[in-house]
C-alpha cells in the first residue's frame, strides 16, 4: 500500500518505528470504539474506514512481533467486514492493554482470540499463567507457507516442559532483509534461527523500517551469492545485535562451512533437523545469559542460618534488631541487605582481591558482554578505577597526553604515578562556557612534536574522556588509528564513565573502546589491509609533518599493538548500586607487560572490604543489559529525541530555552556528514547513522543540553532554585548559561512529559511577569540576558608548565612535572596567596614575575581543573575566573586569594634542578 502525502508526513514525524507501533495501536483503539459508538450511518462508515486503514498501516509492522501474532491480527480484519464491532473494539482493547503492560509476556494463551475479545489480558480471573515465567521470541528466517508455519510453532510449542524456566513466541519472516529489520525493531528477540530456505529481499515497503538497515552496506549485501545468505546473516546479527544466540541450519558439507566465520552462531545444525535439540539450545543460550554468578551466590549466602563470629555487627542485622533506637533502618531497608552482609573473609563468598569462584565468572561473564578481554569489578567508583588503570601502566618519567578537562581523578593519578604530563586542549565552546573535544590534529601534532624531539619511546599513554559530561563522542577507531601510526605500542585510557551502556546500542556501540579495539585487532591481521598498508606507505614516503596532519594515518601491521582500556561508571548509565563499575582491558600485552602491576595497583586502591551488594549490582546490571539492553537504550534515545524536538518547537517554551543542536556543539570542520540538527521542521528527523560512520565527532543524543539564556537566569540559579527548590527536578551540571538534562534507561514518557510540564510552566510565568514589569524591570532583565548571551569571557587554554617543573626547559616540549609540584606545596613556607580582586595579579606579571599554581584550581562547574600544580597563571585564566559566578571552586580560598609558589622557592628549584624527579635509571 502506497502511503499519500499525508500519510508520509506523518511518518517523518516519528524517530522510530516502535514509538509508531504504540500510536497507532491507541488511535486503532479510539477508532474501533468510536466505531461501536457510532450513532448515523456517516460516523459509522467514516469510523470503518479509518479503521480499516489502521489495520492495513499495522500489517507490515505486526510481521516482526509474536504478538498479537499472524492469526489474530488477521481476525481483526474479518470482525470488521462481519460487522462484529463489540468483538473488535474488546479485541483491540486487550492487546493494546497487553502491550501497554506487558502482560502478554506473562500470558501463555495471548494467541488465543477469543481470550482477547472475551476479557481483560490483566483480570486475575483470567491468569492461568506462571507470573514467574519469563518471556522472549524467537525469529525463524525462512520463506514458509503458513501451514508451514503453524507446523514447526506446533512442534516446537509441544516440547515446553513445566519446569522449563523461560517461555517463547516465534516470529517469522521470509527474507535476509526482513532478518535483520526484525533484529533491529523487535527488542524481544533473543535467539535467531537462520534455516536454508530465506531469500534475500523483502517486499516490505514501509521506509520507517527501512531506515533500520541503514547501518548496514547494502551493495555489500546485494552482491551476496544465495548460499551465503545464512552465513552472512549470522555475521551481520553479530554486528548489528552480538548479544543475541544465532543458529544456523544448512545443507553446506562441513568441509564447506568449517572455518567460516559466522559472528555469533551458536550451533550449526546440518540438513537433519532435530527440534528437541533446537529448543534446548535455545532456552540454554538465554540460561546462559541469565546466570548471574555472584548475585545467585550472594542470594543463598542469605538464606542459610549463619553464626557470625567476625567483624561487623551488622552482619545479619543482628546489630540493628537487637537495637531499641534504630530498628528504623532496619524498617527502611528491609532485612535482606543486612542477612547478606558479611566479611570478605567468610562465607564462602569469593573474594574481589583474588576471585576464583562467583566473582570471578560474574567478571567473565561481563567481558563476554562488553566485548573486553578481561574485566574487573571495582566498587568505589570510577575515580579509583582511573587511578588502577594509571597506575598499572605508567612508570615515572613517563609522558602521557591528557584531555585537560578530563574529571579530575586522571589529574590525581598523573600525580600518584609521577607521569610527564602533556595537556590537551579541546576546541572551545565559548558563547556555552564549555569545552568540546581534542581534535585528532591536535593529538597528532602532540605526538609528532614529541618524535622530533627524539622522547617518543618515552611517551606510554593517551587518555581522552569518551563520551564528554556534555555529550561529545570521539570517532574512537579514527584516533587510535592515526595515534598508533605515530606510536605504534600506544596505550588507550578511555575514560566512559558516561557510556558504559553505548555498547548495546547499534550505532553507539562503533564508538566504544571495547568494540574499535577489536575491530582494529581483526582489521590489522587481515590481508587486505596489508595490501591496503602497501599502498599508502608508498604513497607517504617523505611526507612533512603537514602532510601527516592533514592525511588520514595508517600504521603498520608488523608493528602495531592494540592497547586499550576503558573505565565504565556502571551505576551512571546501567543498572547498579553507587561507585559499582568496570574497568574494561583489551591490551595485547597485557598478561606479558601489565598483568602482575595491574594486580600491585588494584591491591593499592581496592577496599580489603568491598561491598558485595556493589558487586551482586554490577552482576545483575551485566544480566539485564545483555537481555534487555537493546530495549532500554532504544527507548532511551526515543524519549531523549522526542524531548529535545518538543522543546525546540512549542511555541512557549522555544521563546526561553533552546536544546543546543549538533551544529551548535560541535563546529563544521568536524562534521564531515554535514548533520546540523537531529531534528528539522522542515525535514524531519536526520539519519544519524551517516554521522556516527564518519565524523570526528557526534553528539549523543541521550544528553540534552539546554540554553537558558533567554530566561535571565544563569545556569546554576535555574538548577537549583527553578528546577529543584520550585519542582524537584534533578540535574548533574550547568554552565553558565546552559543546563544539561540526561535522560537514561530508566527515563520513561511520563518523566518526559512532567518536564516538558515544568517547562512550560516556567516559561508561563515569565511571560506573566514580564507582562507585568515596568521598564525598568525590563531593562534589568535584558541586561542580564545579553550578559549571559554576549559578556562571556573566551574559555581559557593550558597556559605552560613553570620551567622549573619540566625536565626540558625552554623551547622544548610542553610536557610537566605535576608530582614535583604537587608535593613541594605541603611546605608552607614556600607558598603565598595572591588575590585575584584588585590589580595586583596585573601588577605582578606586568613587573615579569611568573605566577606558579600550587594546586589544582577547579570551578563547579565547568568540572575540570583551569590550574594544575606547577601551570603558570596567565592573564585569561584570571579573566575567566572573575567571570564565574559559581560559589563552588576547589583548590581557591576567596578570602586569601590563588596559592602560589614564592619567588624563593622557585629560585631555589632553578639553582638545583636535581630537586626536579629524575627519570628512572
Amino acid at each position: 500500500m502506497k502511503a499519500d502525502s499525508k500519510s508520509k508526513k506523518s511518518l517523518g514525524e516519528y524517530y522510530s518505528a516502535l514509538q509508531l507501533r504504540t500510536d497507532r495501536w491507541s488511535a486503532l483503539k479510539i477508532a474501533s470504539e468510536q466505531l461501536l459508538e457510532s450513532q448515523t450511518e456517516r460516523k459509522r462508515i467514516y469510523a470503518q474506514n479509518k479503521v480499516v486503514e489502521l489495520i492495513e498501516a499495522l500489517r507490515p509492522i505486526e510481521l516482526y512481533w509474536a504478538f498479537p501474532g499472524h492469526d489474530t491480527f488477521g481476525r481483526l480484519g474479518e470482525l470488521v467486514s462481519t460487522g462484529r464491532f463489540d468483538v473488535l473494539a474488546g479485541t483491540v482493547r486487550n492487546i493494546c492493554r497487553s502491550l501497554l503492560s506487558n502482560s502478554y509476556r506473562q500470558n501463555p494463551h495471548h494467541h488465543d482470540v477469543e481470550e482477547l475479545s472475551e476479557g481483560s489480558p490483566d483480570d486475575e480471573s483470567n491468569e492461568q499463567r506462571g507470573k514467574d515465567l519469563l518471556y522472549f521470541e524467537v525469529l525463524i528466517v525462512d520463506n514458509l507457507s503458513a501451514m508451514q508455519e503453524a507446523n514447526l510453532r506446533r512442534t516446537l510449542g509441544g516440547m515446553r516442559r513445566l519446569e522449563d524456566p523461560f517461555v517463547y513466541e516465534l516470529v517469522f519472516v521470509p527474507s535476509l532483509t526482513d532478518a535483520l529489520i526484525a533484529v533491529m525493531f523487535n527488542h524481544n528477540l533473543q535467539a535467531v534461527v537462520v534455516r536454508n530456505g530465506l531469500k534475500r529481499e523483502s517486499e516490505q515497503t514501509l521506509e520507517l523500517l527501512h531506515r533500520y538497515l541503514s547501518r548496514l552496506d547494502e551493495e555489500a549485501l546485494e552482491a551476496i551469492e544465495p548460499k551465503e545468505y545464512g552465513p552472512e546473516l549470522c555475521r551481520s546479527i553479530a554486528k548489528l545485535r552480538p548479544e543475541l544466540d544465532v543458529y544456523l541450519f544448512t545443507d553446506q558439507s562441513v568441509e564447506e562451512i568449517a572455518g567460516t566465520r559466522l559472528g555469533n552462531c551458536q550451533r550449526v545444525f546440518y540438513n537433519q533437523e532435530d527440534h528437541l535439540d533446537l529448543h534446548l539450545n535455545i532456552l540454554r543460550g538465554v540460561a546462559k545469559r541469565f546466570e548471574a554468578p555472584f548475585f545467585n551466590a550472594l542470594t543463598e549466602y542469605a538464606r542459610k542460618p549463619t553464626g557470625v563470629f567476625h567483624a561487623m555487627p551488622i552482619s545479619r542485622g543482628k546489630s540493628i534488631t537487637c537495637s531499641h533506637w534504630i530498628k528504623d533502618m532496619g524498617d527502611f531497608y528491609g532485612m535482606n541487605i543486612f542477612l547478606a552482609e558479611t566479611s570478605a573473609t567468610s562465607g564462602g563468598l569469593d573474594s574481589l582481591l583474588e576471585p576464583h569462584g562467583p566473582i570471578k565468572r560474574a567478571q567473565e561473564k561481563a567481558a563476554r558482554a562488553f566485548g573486553s578481554k578481561q574485566t574487573f569489578f571495582a566498587t568505589n567508583g570510577t575515580s579509583t578505577c582511573n587511578k588502577i588503570v594509571v597506575q598499572a601502566i605508567v612508570r615515572p618519567g613517563d609522558i602521557v597526553l591528557v584531555d585537560r578537562d578530563c574529571h579530575k581523578s586522571h589529574h590525581y593519578g598523573m600525580v600518584l604515578a609521577g607521569a610527564q604530563v602533556v595537556y590537551l586542549d579541546s576546541y572551545p565552546l565559548d558563547a556555552y562556557s564549555m569545552y568540546g573535544a581534542v581534535p585528532t590534529r591536535e593529538i597528532k601534532h602532540r605526538l609528532l612534536e614529541l618524535k622530533a624531539a627524539g622522547k617518543l619511546d618515552r611517551v606510554r599513554m593517551l587518555l581522552l574522556t569518551n563520551c564528554t559530561f556534555d555529550g561529545i563522542v570521539y570517532n574512537v577507531e579514527r584516533v587510535m588509528e592515526e595515534c598508533l601510526a605515530i606510536k605504534p605500542d600506544l596505550v588507550f585510557l578511555w575514560d566512559e564513565a558516561w557510556f558504559a551502556f553505548a555498547r548495546f546500542g547499534p550505532a553507539y556501540r562503533r564508538r566504544t573502546a571495547m568494540h574499535c579495539a577489536g575491530q582494529l585487532r581483526e582489521r590489522y591481521r587481515s590481508d587486505e589491509y596489508r595490501a591496503a598498508y602497501a599502498k599508502y606507505q608508498a604513497k607517504m614516503v617523505d611526507a612533512d609533518d603537514e602532510t601527516l596532519l592533514k592525511t588520514r594515518l595508517m600504521p603498520d601491521p608488523d608493528k602495531v599493538r592494540v592497547r586499550a582500556y576503558a573505565t565504565q561508571s556502571t551505576h551512571k548509565t546501567l543498572t547498579a548500586l553507587r561507585q559499582g563499575s568496570m574497568i574494561h582491558v583489551h591490551d595485547q600485552d597485557f598478561k606479558d607487560e601489565v598483568e602482575q602491576a595491574f594486580h600491585e595497583a588494584y591491591m593499592t586502591h581496592t577496599s580489603t572490604s568491598p561491598n558485595y551488594q556493589i558487586i551482586a549490582s554490577l552482576d545483575i546490571g551485566r544480566r539485564q543489559v545483555e537481555l534487555e539492553g537493546f530495549e532500554l537504550i532504544q527507548r532511551q534515545v526515543e524519549q531523549a529525541m522526542s524531548l529535545r524536538k518538543v522543546i525546540n518547537t512549542h511555541p512557549l517554551i522555544s521563546k526561553y530555552f533552546h536544546v543546543l543542536t549538533v551544529a551548535e556543539m560541535i563546529p563544521a570542520e568536524y562534521r564531515k556528514s554535514g548533520i546540523k540538527s537531529y531534528w528539522d521542521p522542515e525535514h524531519g528527523w536526520s539519519d544519524i547513522v551517516s554521522a556516527w560512520t564518519e565524523d570526528e565527532f557526534v553528539l549523543d543524543a541521550t544528553r540534552i543540553t539546554l540554553s537558558v539564556s533567554a530566561s535571565g537566569w544563569d545556569g546554576d540559579t535555574f538548577k537549583n532554585a527553578i528546577l529543584m527548590d520550585r519542582h524537584g527536578i534533578q540535574i548533574n551540571k550547568t554552565s553558565r548559561n546552559t543546563v544539561l538534562f540526561m535522560t537514561n534507561i530508566g527515563t520513561t514518557r511520563s518523566s518526559v512529559a512532567y518536564l516538558i510540564e515544568v517547562l512550560v510552566n516556567i516559561a508561563r510565568d515569565l511571560d506573566e511577569r514580564l507582562d507585568y514589569a515596568s521598564n525598568v524591570e525590563r531593562k534589568i532583565f535584558d541586561r542580564r540576558v545579553k550578559a549571559l548571551r554576549e559578556d562571556l569571557p573566551p574559555l581559557p587554554d593550558f597556559s605552560r608548565f613553570h620551567d622549573s617543573f619540566r625536565l626540558s626547559s625552554g623551547e622544548g616540549t610542553p610536557e610537566g612535572d605535576i608530582r614535583s609540584a604537587y608535593f613541594l606545596a605541603y611546605d608552607e613556607s614556600k607558598c603565598d596567596y595572591v588575590p585575584i580582586a584588585g590589580n595586583a595579579i596585573e601588577k605582578a606579571i606586568a613587573a615579569g614575575r611568573q605566577l606558579v599554581s600550587t594546586t589544582f584550581v577547579i570551578p563547579y562547574p565547568p568540572g575540570f581543573p583551569i590550574l594544575v600544580p606547577g601551570q603558570v597563571i596567565s592573564q585569561e585564566i584570571i579573566t575567566f575566573m572573575r567571570a564565574l559566578d559559581v560559589k563552588e571552586i576547589h583548590g581557591y580560598r576567596p578570602e586569601l586569594g590563588l596559592r602560589i609558589f614564592t619567588e624563593d622557592a622557585l629560585a631555589a628549584l632553578e639553582a638545583s634542578p636535581s630537586s626536579i624527579q629524575e627519570l628512572p635509571a
